[in-house]
This record gives C-alpha cells, structure tokens and sequence, in this order.
C-alpha cells in the first residue's frame, strides 16, 4: 500500500492514519507483533524515520507497545481504549465487576428486544467457538473467545454508543478475566452461555438482563482482595 510524498507532517499523518487502520480493522489484533520496521517501509513506500515517527505516536497514544528485543505489540484498538486501559489498570476488580454487570445486562436486554437473525447467527457461532476454545485448555484463547462472544451480545443490542464504549473497555475486562481464569483453566471457572443466547434468542428482555448481569458475580474463593467494609475475597467466573 505505497503512500503518496506530499510534506513531511501530511505523510506521517498517513502513515499514522495507516496504522491505526490495521488495528481498528482487526488485521493486527490486540496482543499481536506488529511488521517490523523494514518490513512496513517496504509496504508503506516511505522512509525509516516516518515509520518510526508513526509507531512512536501510536505508542504515545497507548495503542502500541514497543518492547526492545521483542518487537512492537498491538495493547488497544483506539486511543481511548488505550487511555481506558492505563487508567483502569489497576481498578479494583469488585468494581470492574459491577461495571461489566451493569453494561452487560443493559446491553442484553436490548439484544432481545432488537437482535436480528443475522446477530442470532453470529451468537450461535461465537458461543460454539468459546465452548470450542474451552476445550482446547489454552487460558489466553478462551479470554479472547469469551470476550469476542461478549462484545457480540453488546453488538446485537444496536446501540452504536454502548458498543464502542464497551470496545474501549475491551481490554481492562479482557485483563479482568485473565485473573479470574489465572494460567490453567479449571470446572470452577466455566459459566455456560447458552441461556443468555436462549433468552436473546426467544425475545425473553427481562431473562436476558438476569443472565448477563449475575455472570460477573458467580463466585468462588480468592477473586477479590478483602478491603473494610468488603464482603468476603471471593473469585469471579464468567
């Protein structure tokens, strides 16, 4: 995709505008290594300091991660969800949790009001790849598969501004998760999905908010850190 050479600073907005595409896009994921720098001056047609200067501000931006020795990762899908992540990073998880419940039980209940057969379809499929991704015991692809059925619940409620919001969050509930779950996954950590699709699914708005809203809070012992006035630690399954 070679750029056209105008100025300086318009052709490092290019590139800029470029990179931030692959990601919003999902061509690079978060959690990828992005091409390395030789590699984007030949895609990209320009010189190895304007690349450089576009990961840089990407980095800045938080939507990139440079890690010398490694490579350059892709950590958020905008620079809000970036901004979302650091500031959020270390929340309380007790309060991550009521945040996900109020979110995701608003957004169901829409779903089932609003949802078509196309977001049915796509539910129904999400929801095997989880199950799918259960079954494989790799920690890392269940959170990427339990999210991506998630954000496809908020989807199907066409609320345009829950949808993005909940996408910026993306990665703090993503990190929420990697902590319940931990390294290996175990019984005590599976939630079964189906009657949330079920209820979407019949139209049921009332059944599909009691659905999504309680995951976040069926426990088990060590998830939350005990603070005064707390209830007792406990984990939390999704």
């Amino acid at each position: 995709m070679p750029l056209s050479h105008p100025r300086r600073s318009a052709l490092s907005e290019q590139v800029i505008a470029a990179l931030r595409n692959q990601i919003a896009s999902g061509e690079w994921p978060v959690g990828s290594r992005i091409p390395t720098e030789p590699e984007l001056v030949e895609q990209l047609g320009v010189a190895r300091n304007t690349v450089r200067e576009a990961v840089r501000a990407l980095a800045h931006n938080g939507l990139l991660d440079i890690r010398q020795g490694s490579g350059t990762y892709v950590v958020a899908t905008s620079e809000l969800a970036g901004v979302m992540h650091r500031r959020f990073a270390d929340a309380d998880p007790r309060h991550i949790a009521e945040l996900r419940a109020a979110l995701e039980s608003a957004a169901a209940k829409l779903a089932a009001e609003r949802r078509t057969e196309k977001d049915l379809k796509q539910l129904g499929t999400l929801l095997e790849r989880r199950e799918e991704a259960w079954e494989t015991g790799e920690a890392e692809a269940f959170v990427t598969a339990d999210a991506t059925f998630h954000l496809a619940v908020v989807a199907a409620s066409h609320n345009d501004v829950m949808t993005a919001m909940y996408a910026d969050l993306g990665e703090v509930l993503r990190d929420w998760l990697r902590a319940d779950v931990g390294a290996e996954l175990t019984p005590e950590t599976h939630m079964d999905h189906r009657r949330l699709v079920d209820a979407i699914r019949a139209g049921d708005a009332e059944a599909a908010a009691a659905e999504a809203g309680s995951y976040p809070f069926l426990c088990r012992p060590g998830r939350f850190s005990a603070r005064s006035g707390d209830e007792p630690a406990a984990q939390c399954s999704l």
